[in-house]
């Protein structure tokens, strides 16, 4: 815990500071050279330096994910899941909503399935070049797992950058979050009730309702900012209710991802996906929340636009 204490509001200061020079970019003129990565008006399309940080994240949660499979006897190619995962994230981002690059609009969905089928040929030209076929299979198969769980899903955040302010995004980020901490510390406080122990033991009943209290709170919060500055981070015509709505169904699905990533690990026999973020565990760790909840808050803003 002291670990988390200390790195949690560092890892928190680095995102919002990630956040600001993301959108100052915005106003950068990009050269001609450039202008595939500029919008309309020539500048920095947003998220840019949003999606280099996605791409190392993707490309280092591939990483992990290999090393999970080849815990449960999958010879999975770490460099195969690292580039799946970051295709995935890349071809999402400039395909998936009304504000994607222009250049790419008219091709969307051939760029995701042209990305997801290289991809899984690559993994099994990478695979089949030792002679060795045993096993191929499932190898080939982690590597569309890469793709979809960690590249696609990451990529409608971008998207919620785009379509938004970029701290809509930070909203989204921290109200999932909210709700990580908020089962954490209810659950280790007054947590009695295992909520499903053959998948996370340590998660309980009282902690889950404890994080939903947090991130509907949360979700106020950011509906409440957003109406005091008039629509100026995500749609004006959210009310209080559909922040606190916004805020349950994303940290009811945000735990779901959690549970997902546990799966993974318990089948693995590990705790921790990784070791890169003390306290915390790997780039996995982090993200799990995120990964089905990212689609449901891009969504969600959608119609309320």
């Amino acid at each position: 815990m002291a670990r988390r204490l200390t790195f949690g509001p560092i890892l928190i200061l680095l995102l919002l500071g990630i956040m600001w020079l993301d959108e100052r970019l915005t106003s950068v003129q990009l050269p001609d050279a450039l202008r595939l990565l500029a919008d309309a008006n020539g500048n920095a399309q947003p998220g840019l330096l949003l999606l280099v940080l996605g791409l190392i994240a993707a490309a280092r949660g591939g990483y992990e994910l290999a090393r999970l499979f080849r815990a449960m006897h999958i010879e999975a190619s770490p460099r195969s899941l690292s580039i799946a995962a970051a295709a995935g994230l890349l071809a999402g981002s400039l395909a998936i909503g009304s504000q994607a690059p222009a250049t790419f609009q008219p091709q969307a969905g051939a760029i995701v399935a042209s990305a997801g089928i290289l991809a899984v040929l690559f993994a099994m030209l990478a695979y089949v070049r030792h002679q060795e076929l045993k096993g191929a299979a499932t190898a080939v198969a982690a590597t569309g797992f890469a793709f979809l769980y960690l590249g696609l899903a990451l990529s409608f955040l971008m998207a919620v950058r785009r379509e938004h302010s970029v701290w809509a995004m930070v909203a989204v980020i921290l109200i999932i979050k909210a709700c990580d901490s908020g089962a954490y510390f209810t659950g280790t406080a007054i947590g009695r009730h295992k909520l499903i122990p053959f998948i996370s033991p340590g998660k309980t009943w009282e902690g889950l309702v404890g994080g939903l209290i947090t991130s509907a709170l949360a979700g106020a919060g950011f509906v409440a900012l957003n109406r005091a500055f008039e629509g100026a981070y995500a749609p004006a015509k959210l009310t209080l209710a559909d922040g606190v709505l916004l805020g349950l169904v994303l940290g009811l699905v945000g735990q779901a991802g959690d549970l997902s990533a546990s799966v993974l690990k318990r089948d693995a026999g590990v705790k921790d996906a990784g070791k890169i973020l003390p306290g915390f565990g790997g780039a996995i760790d982090m993200l799990d929340s995120l990964l089905i909840a990212a689609p449901i808050a891009y969504w969600y803003l959608l119609f309320h636009t």
